[in-house]
């Protein structure tokens, strides 16, 4: 019953959060805007994305992110989320993308069906051995997985995490997490998949003001280059194929 508590969260977490989703996410400021983009390339580029890649994204949200990958590679996309009011926006945005309401832990796609498999900040949402099972199973053999996810080791989202008050206050679901690099890796390889690849970056925060922002973008790109210090970067990137 835990994990049927945890879907329910958040369904409900959805509702709330569902007319400024954006803003409680982060993207919405011109810092977000940037960091949202820079995200998203990261999709394309390893997902290697076009025209002929089948992709599944997974809690799609109000599809911020399908949106911008499917204008920039025009892939076939499907895209789900556990949030009814999330993918009502989805549909409006993007009549042409399949969006279908999915639990990710327990998929009704068929084996070997997608190309990629992608999704922003969703999996710290989930039971990991779980949705990565299930993506496993879903990607076709060389099938590519990339996620974002919040990395635990940075220390604003440590304390966020794991301050039951402070995450409330800042909008997070009762049971998200984060993600750190080493375990999730060895589950990654416990689960089948090869030529993983973890990578923590981003040190531009959404509430950096306007003029700010190309400096403290520079320096944090500069700082995702020094070993010791790039493990507290906000994100973490996540890389394999089947």
């Amino acid at each position: 019953m835990e994990i049927d508590k945890k879907i329910a969260n958040e369904i409900e977490h959805g509702k709330k959060i569902s007319e400024n989703a954006e803003e409680v996410w982060g993207w919405s400021s011109p810092a977000g805007k940037l960091r949202a983009q820079r995200r998203a390339n990261f999709f394309i580029d390893l997902g290697k994305l076009n025209r002929t890649t089948n992709a599944l994204e997974i809690g799609c949200g109000t599809a911020l992110f399908t949106e911008k990958i499917y204008f920039a590679t025009y892939s076939l996309i499907t895209a789900i989320d556990i949030s009814q009011e999330l993918l009502d926006q989805g549909r409006k945005k993007l009549p042409d993308v399949d969006f279908r309401l999915e639990d990710a832990m327990a998929l009704s796609f068929a084996d070997n069906t997608f190309d990629v498999v992608y999704g922003s900040s969703i999996l710290h949402h989930l039971q990991f051995d779980k949705a990565l099972s299930e993506i496993y199973r879903v990607l076709k053999p060389g099938g590519r997985i990339i996620f974002a996810e919040p990395n635990m080791l940075n220390p604003q989202i440590f304390i966020q995490k794991n301050v039951p008050f402070i995450k409330k206050w800042l909008g997070d679901s009762p049971d998200e997490t984060a993600v750190v690099r080493w375990p999730f890796a060895k589950l990654m390889a416990k689960t089948g998949f090869n030529n993983i690849e973890l990578f923590p970056y981003d040190f531009l925060h959404p509430n950096v003001p306007q003029s700010l922002i190309s400096f403290v973008d520079k320096l944090g790109k500069s700082l995702e280059r020094i070993p010791m210090v790039r493990e507290i970067a906000g994100s973490v990137i996540i890389y394999g194929t089947k």
